[in-house]
């Protein structure tokens, strides 16, 4: 499959359908329990499909990274065109903390499996950084939010909330944790 050649509309459907379910299994925690081919049986499709789109287990989880990278970045230029900047940043910061309780079965599945293939990870943190980038730039044009941190801070911030996803009372305080940040980036 090329990047340039788009899908038929019954082959579109039939990777979206693996992407949907390899979801489902990243969610469950049991991605590593099943064979390769069986997320082609899950799915409804056959073997030959699965391995055309996805010849490895690597690809398929790197592809549902790049869809969720990809949802992430979307909602922050939504929120951009739609919402006046320190709303549109404090929105895209709780929608994030959401994200990450939402999907944290996946995170702990792609850290561990995608952990040799680094680049994609870091090809979809320069995206999610790029979109904060934008947003906090926005803030900063607008004058509510100080011109002395960059997006990296706030990236950290997030990178450390999705760390700590273990603990008992996490999302209470990932809330406070976003709440901190807000607080600390307005002028």
């Amino acid at each position: 499959m090329t990047a340039d050649k788009p899908l038929r509309a019954d082959a579109r459907r039939k990777r979206e359908a693996l992407l949907a379910k390899a979801r489902e299994i990243f969610q469950a925690g049991c991605f590593f329990d099943l064979r390769f081919d069986d997320f082609a049986c899950l799915a409804g499709v056959g073997t030959g499909t699965l391995y055309r789109h996805f010849p490895t287990r690597e690809a398929l989880a790197e592809a549902v990274y790049h869809g969720e990278v990809a949802a992430l970045c979307d909602r922050a230029r939504q929120l951009q065109a739609t919402l006046p900047p320190a709303e549109a940043l404090a929105t895209f910061l709780r929608d994030m903390v959401d994200h990450l309780g939402a999907h944290a079965g996946l995170a702990r599945t792609l850290a561990t499996l995608m952990a040799d293939r680094s680049g994609a990870l870091a090809e979809g943190s320069r995206a999610l950084e790029e979109a904060a980038t934008a947003l906090v730039a926005d803030a900063v044009r607008d004058g509510a939010v100080r011109d002395d941190v960059d997006a990296g801070a706030v990236m950290m911030a997030l990178h450390g909330i999705g760390a700590a996803h273990d603990r008992p009372e996490w999302r209470a305080e990932a809330d406070g944790v976003i709440t901190l940040v807000l607080d600390g980036l307005r002028r």
